[in-house]
């Protein structure tokens, strides 16, 4: 079902991408966008994530550089019966994360310092584990090429303004219809992206529950990311705004509208549906499992040990 989707939303994103072309340039520009679009979904289905983890300037991190994070990521990955992804750390105050590739064989992890600076070891646990379970419904492949594709149905769009305003001979636009293009087009492409990304949400929250072990973990830090996102702006993302719903809050906004036109899910219904799974599972917040599997103050991928300061140790 997921190779299914993948295909229905990259066809939309083509389709889109070509109608575009069509608008600005005719029947020339329908073909030069349909050529474009096909080298674009090679392209990006081998190169999506390097362009993804370059857009944030993400930096990958191995034992030594960071152990205890490292050492969390590949412990939930063997829970999820996942390879080890490659890790990445973004020099970035905002809390949040994203996975991202094109399968599980070849993924990656990234996390902000913002996030592992704020959030507990059970917490950032949770995160990592909704991450993987991204990876492991493959949806990192949707939501990576269709940023590039949505990001560039944009840029088309803009193209048009400059080179299709005033002519009226091949597709009747105008400038006012340009204008309208460019406007309308990217909305289109963003409706299209959004609709899948919102609905994998949820899924990707069950299914990191189950890997960590404890469903509370990952609504408190939804909780805690939230309120980072509206506080602290993320300005590469601001650039990059097609890259948003790869995050696991919305880098953009700290509005949590649960509408058709929001990259996410409400924040408190995401957390209203992990608590749901919590009592289903016999946890409340005052008895949890451990990430290890036993009980008590054991829990947490660093063991025993007391939180350490940062993912450097």
């Amino acid at each position: 079902m997921n190779y299914l989707k993948t295909g229905m939303l990259l066809a939309a994103l083509t389709a889109l991408f070509g109608v575009v072309g069509y608008l600005i340039g005719g029947a020339a520009g329908l073909l030069i966008a349909l050529a474009l679009a096909a080298g674009m979904n090679l392209f990006s289905y081998w190169n999506s994530d390097r362009l993804a983890l370059a857009a944030y300037n993400a930096q990958e991190v191995d034992e030594r550089a960071a152990p205890e994070f490292v050492g969390m990521v590949r412990q939930l990955a063997e829970r999820a019966g996942l390879p080890m992804p490659r890790v990445y750390i973004i020099d970035n105050p905002q809390p949040n994360a994203f996975a991202t590739g094109r399968n599980p064989e070849n993924a990656a992890v990234a996390a902000t310092t913002g996030l592992i600076r704020l959030l507990s070891r059970e917490e950032l646990a949770g995160v990592i584990a909704h991450e993987l379970a991204h990876i492991k419904n493959h949806d990192t492949l949707t939501m990576t090429i269709s940023a590039t594709i949505a990001g560039a149905i944009s840029s088309i769009a803009q193209f048009g303004l400059f080179f299709g305003g005033g002519n009226r001979n091949n597709n009747g636009l105008g400038t006012i219809g340009t204008i309208l293009l460019v406007v309308l087009a990217p909305i289109a492409a963003m409706i299209i992206q959004m609709a899948v990304s919102r609905s994998r949400e949820y899924e990707a929250d069950r299914m990191g529950a189950e890997f960590c072990g404890n469903p509370l973990w990952l609504s408190t830090a939804l909780a805690k990311i939230s309120q980072g996102v509206v506080h602290i702006p993320n300005e590469d993302a601001e650039r990059h705004p097609a890259t948003a719903p790869l995050f696991i809050i919305n880098p953009l906004s700290g509005r949590a509208m649960d509408n058709l036109f929001s990259t996410h899910p409400a924040t408190e219904n995401r957390i209203a549906a992990l608590e749901q799974i919590a009592r289903a599972m016999g946890i409340s917040p005052q008895r949890s499992s451990s990430f290890l599997g036993g009980a008590g103050r054991a829990a947490g991928p660093w063991g025993n040990a007391a939180r350490p300061r940062g993912p450097w140790g």
